[in-house]
């Protein structure tokens, strides 16, 4: 029996995050039943019961290091873990997993990982230290692969795939979930329902909540329901409540945590989301919502340019574009749906090819 760890943002009720994990899962197990998943966890008890996987503690270098003597790859899973832009202790933890699994003599695959920023002098040097004795590496964009090359990492091969979460198709029991969940919120599913999908941010984004709230009350006022989405739970919540309190409109705000399954449910009940969170908006892109971004991250560009859109705003500026894209957007949800779909055809093979690239490696080790 094939035996992996994952290591991620695991464990920490960010949904985007748990997307990501969720997604790895199944993509492995389809291709390879039986399977056996040790998953890095902040939150082991939680990832077992949700999961049905087996978890250690992300923190206990003991734990660590047994599942990994255990193990026949570790994948360093998904999400922008390889970034210094929250500091370099992120940075240095995951690429000191990934150090540790080689000292072990295991061979480490990077799972459709969106790399960087990575800005500063020490984190670049260590990256190119580490990454260079990994076997095997796929990105979820081009740019990753470009932002790898400049820091001088390219002694494996680097495939670019698509972020995994893309890979995952909405069943029709999370369509029901979805709906039973709206109902019991008040959601009155016979009328359009605009997602809101917001978080916080180091700088002022004043003027950005103004906006958006006016933009909430515009489409109230045409008989749309507002409902927002926290992604990160509780964290998201306090953003949600900012730009809900300036809308003069009834909205709708979830205060509970939700899984993976249940969120998708939801996304597919809505008619077109506004979102900062990366995840939000590709989640929605999966249950065939039609999405308009805001950018505060160079990752939120480069996803939203792999469907062929720019963002509407961005944490900075711009933001009276936001109502005219949802406009642009919502005068033609029909044909925007059509668009969405022949674009998420590519990048869903794309995602699914990562797992048939772990599924190789394994063969090749067992």
């Amino acid at each position: 029996m094939a035996k992996v760890v994952l290591s991620g943002y695991y464990g920490f009720d960010n949904m985007g995050d748990e997307a990501i994990l969720f997604s790895i899962i199944q993509a492995l197990r389809d291709r390879r039943p039986g399977i056996k998943i040790t998953v890095l966890s902040n939150n082991p008890a939680r990832t077992v019961a949700l999961y049905q996987t087996e978890a250690v503690n992300r923190w206990r270098c003991r734990e660590v290091a047994a599942a990994l003597k255990e193990c026949d790859l570790l994948i360093s899973g998904g999400g922008s873990l390889l970034q210094d832009v929250t500091g370099l202790k992120s940075l240095a933890y995951y690429l000191g997993v990934v150090g540790l699994a080689r000292t072990l003599g295991k061979p480490v695959f990077f799972y459709a990982q969106g790399i960087g920023p990575v800005t500063s002098r020490p984190g670049r040097v260590l990256m190119k230290a580490v990454v260079n004795r990994v076997q095997l590496i796929s990105v979820r964009d081009e740019q990753s692969k470009n932002d790898l090359l400049s820091m001088g990492i390219n002694k494996p091969p680097v495939t670019v795939t698509a972020d995994p979460v893309l890979g995952l198709e909405v069943a029709e029991a999370e369509r029901v979930w979805g709906r039973e969940i709206l109902t019991r919120l008040g959601v009155d599913l016979a009328k359009p329902v605009l997602a809101v999908s917001v978080r916080d941010w180091r700088g002022d984004t004043g003027a950005l909540y103004v906006e958006l709230a006016k933009c909430c009350d515009r489409y109230a006022g045409k008989g749309w329901q507002v409902l927002f989405l926290p992604l990160h739970f509780p964290g998201d919540l306090t953003a949600c409540r900012q730009v809900a309190g300036l809308m003069n409109s009834k909205y709708l705000l979830p205060e509970q945590n939700y899984t993976v399954s249940e969120f998708t449910g939801i996304l597919s009940c809505c008619q077109i989301i506004v979102g900062m969170r990366l995840h939000a908006l590709i989640m929605a892109a999966v249950a065939g919502v039609p999405v308009v971004g805001i950018s505060y991250d160079p990752k939120i560009d480069r996803f939203l340019r792999q469907l062929g859109l720019d963002a509407a705003s961005s944490v900075t500026g711009g933001y009276e574009d936001i109502g005219s894209e949802l406009e642009r957007v919502t005068a033609d949800l029909v044909g925007e749906r059509g668009r969405l779909r022949q674009k998420m055809a590519g990048l869903k093979s794309r995602a699914l090819y990562t797992a048939k690239m772990v599924s190789e490696e394994l063969g090749i080790k067992n």
